[in-house]
């Protein structure tokens, strides 16, 4: 299969995924906040809706742009190879880049919520916010892991293509 359309079918997919997990975490949101009516679990909520909106807006947010952006990668390839060296070995590069920030960031949240869970009374809401970070940043952090191998193998692609420019 052509790198390019194996790359962005498989950020599409993944970004489905993003939406398909914000819209269980939203759902699981209300039932604990209307359905469980404890402290704990509505501590477990707020960050399951503030992470569930993020995957959301960037799940649909990929979903819409890349199809365009394969189009784009596939137009240097065969038209312009030379914005694959100015253009998209430099966007991916960045996407990277950000990549890693967003991984210390998940890892922050991680031990946040441990340390929430573990210094905090049992059965509190700062417990519940503790566990509901530890839960989605942890499940962000794995997603993240794979859009992230997925692009430096992208980006490996790229860069085989330059060397034969």
């Amino acid at each position: 299969m052509n790198p390019i359309i194996k790359y962005f079918n498989g950020e599409k997919a993944e970004s489905y995924i993003f939406v398909l997990v914000g819209v269980i975490a939203l759902a699981m949101a209300l039932y604990f906040v209307f359905g469980l009516k404890t402290s704990f679990w509505k501590g477990v909520a707020i960050p399951f809706v503030v992470v569930a909106i993020l995957e959301v807006i960037v799940g649909f947010t990929i979903v819409t742009r890349s199809e365009n952006d394969m189009i784009r990668a596939e137009k240097f390839v065969q038209n312009e190879p030379e914005k694959i060296k100015t253009d998209e070995i430099p966007r991916m590069e960045t996407v990277l880049r950000n990549f890693v920030i967003y991984r210390y960031v998940e890892i922050a949240l991680i031990i946040f919520g441990i340390v929430l869970m573990y210094t905090t009374p049992i059965d509190t809401f700062w417990q519940g916010i503790g566990l509901g970070f530890f839960i989605k940043a942890g499940i962000v952090l794995g997603l993240d892991f794979f859009a992230e191998r997925r692009g430096q193998f992208y980006l490996e692609y790229l860069n085989s293509l330059i060397d034969k420019i």
